[in-house]
């Protein structure tokens, strides 16, 4: 034992604990704590404490989590239900915007052409399948005052013509469709005219055609083309497309051009119909 006393082992011993009770004492003295034994015994365990109190608060919630799951469950039901709630007002919303804004749209053409009996507007049910021309049905027929030969529109511009007629339900064929004739005037001019029917090479396009129009024409590129009224069959002035560029056709006797509908004919979604105006004819042109 005496040897043990005297050996550097334990001298090394000794003067490590001499440097971790040194350390204490600074830590204590530097935080300005008193050196009693509990402040100093409190000092010396508070790293396992702040250990073990972060172990503890993990533990807690876990445990949390584990035991009020169902509660989290159903409030996590409620929450979604009431997202879809808020998402299904929020698309009926923007519905009825759409909507308003189409009637205003209608309306703007009433206002314009006060001799014009119009149907409510009409959505369009379907496009007519292998179609190049774009035919299409709508949801009102003749319990809503429509009859075959009214001429369809939008606030843009013309559509087409009804040829089949249901009690609710109604065929339109558009103006991209080479069975359709529209005796056409250039707005800027009021004097070249020509008649607007489409082919298929147009149609691919979206767009129908010019034709049969006076090689001394002074119709530009840009040019609107509006209906003649000469037939009776659609209404005066009203916009059908714009002019992309006159040339000659086959013949070499005429001009003629593509146009483009001043509405995009392959995405409608309402339309409306005019059931009836002044000059109009039960015939077609």
């Amino acid at each position: 034992m005496r040897d043990f006393l005297k050996s550097t082992r334990f001298k090394i011993l000794l003067a490590f604990l001499a440097f971790l009770i040194g350390i204490m004492i600074y830590a204590v003295t530097k935080g300005g704590y008193s050196l009693s034994g509990a402040s100093f015994i409190q000092t010396l365990t508070k790293p396992f404490r702040s250990f073990s109190n972060s172990i503890g608060m993990k533990i807690e919630g876990n445990l949390d989590k584990v035991t009020k799951a169902d509660e989290y469950y159903e409030e996590n039901k409620r929450l979604k239900a009431q997202i879809g709630e808020l998402n299904k007002q929020l698309t009926e919303y923007d519905a009825l915007k759409a909507e308003v804004e189409e009637l205003r749209k209608f309306v703007s053409i009433k206002e314009e052409h006060k001799d014009y009996v119009l149907s409510v507007p009409c959505d369009v049910i379907g496009y007519t399948a292998n179609d190049p021309f774009k035919s299409f049905t709508i949801n009102k027929g003749k319990a809503d005052g429509i009859k075959p030969n009214c001429p369809v529109a939008t606030a843009e511009g013309i559509v087409g013509i009804t040829i089949e007629v249901s009690e609710h339900v109604s065929t339109v064929r558009t103006i991209l469709s080479p069975d359709l004739s529209i005796a056409a005037v250039c707005s800027a001019s009021l004097a070249d005219s020509g008649i607007i029917e489409g082919d298929i090479l147009a149609a691919e396009e979206g767009c129908t055609k010019l034709s049969h129009v006076s090689t001394e024409n002074k119709i530009k590129p840009g040019s609107m083309m509006i209906t003649s009224g000469r037939s009776g069959l659609f209404p005066k002035d009203y916009n059908i497309g714009i002019v992309r560029e006159m040339k000659y056709d086959v013949s070499g006797l005429s001009m003629c051009s593509v146009i483009e509908p001043c509405t995009d004919i392959t995405r409608l979604t309402s339309v409306i119909v005019i059931t009836d105006f002044d000059g109009k004819k039960e015939d077609t042109e």
